[in-house]
């Protein structure tokens, strides 16, 4: 749903028109809603415009709703997430919600990136130069995992260790704040609430306050749906809690 930072709909956006005047003829309580107040929770304070364009599109591709993804590209770049920010988070989600739904988002951007005159020099290097791993952090992790699961699926858990915590978590070109952010909102997106209480406490740890946390949620509810939010809050209130001990 695109929107200007004064919560009006772009005259010149043709598809947002068509998605107006479906509601219209569809279900105008639907157009009231989003109109008075949808487009009003972008304005709420707590979550910049950008890191709602983060947790909207990380959302929709792990849900894999390719119909509002060009809108919300667009909306993300008009924000400030930048072309390589945007690529990484496509990147990032190929592990967290799938190759298949990355691969639809890739496809997706393809189209904005070219119409935008965005080319492979404004993207994220293959394999660029990592950030510096803690060592013992990640050392204690991987030890823990192991000795859960390392005799349940080998293979998952050297991946788990080799490919995301020592390959993909260290790319430089998403801040590991806004990573987290990306992991948690699509987590519950996809209902995973038993991945939460990991990624939140490290999304905390890497500078998301628990303000920020909160509102999440909040914007999160109009795009998930609040059977989503509700299963993850008490995961999330447990983590909150804990933190504050």
């Amino acid at each position: 749903m695109e929107i200007t930072q004064n919560g009006s709909r772009p005259v010149n956006d043709d598809r947002a028109d068509n998605m107006t005047s479906n509601m219209q003829t569809v279900s105008p309580a639907l157009e009231k809603y989003e109109k008075e107040v949808l487009l009003k929770q972008w304005s709420r304070p707590d979550l910049s415009a950008r890191d709602r364009s983060i947790i909207t599109v990380s959302a929709l591709i792990s849900k894999n709703q390719s119909a509002e993804l060009p809108i919300e590209f667009r909306f993300a770049l008009d924000n400030g997430v930048q072309p390589r920010e945007l690529s990484e988070i496509i990147t990032h989600l190929a592990f967290y919600a799938g190759w298949p739904s990355a691969m639809v988002a890739s496809q997706i951007a393809s189209v904005i990136f070219a119409n935008r005159k965005i080319s492979a020099s404004d993207l994220p290097l293959a394999s660029p130069e990592l950030l510096p791993l803690d060592k013992e952090a990640e050392d204690m992790r991987a030890a823990h995992v192991q000795q859960q699961f390392g005799a349940v699926a080998p293979g998952v858990v050297q991946n788990t260790t080799d490919l995301l915590f020592r390959d993909l978590w260290l790319r430089p070109d998403l801040k590991p704040r806004d990573r987290s952010l990306v992991t948690v909102s699509a987590l519950i997106a996809a209902g995973q609430v038993a991945q939460i209480p990991y990624h939140l406490n490290r999304a905390m740890d890497n500078g998301l306050t628990q303000p920020q946390a909160a509102e999440v949620l909040t914007h999160l509810a109009f795009y998930v749906g609040w059977p989503n939010i509700f299963s993850a809050m008490p995961v999330v209130k447990e983590v909150f809690e804990k933190r504050s001990k």
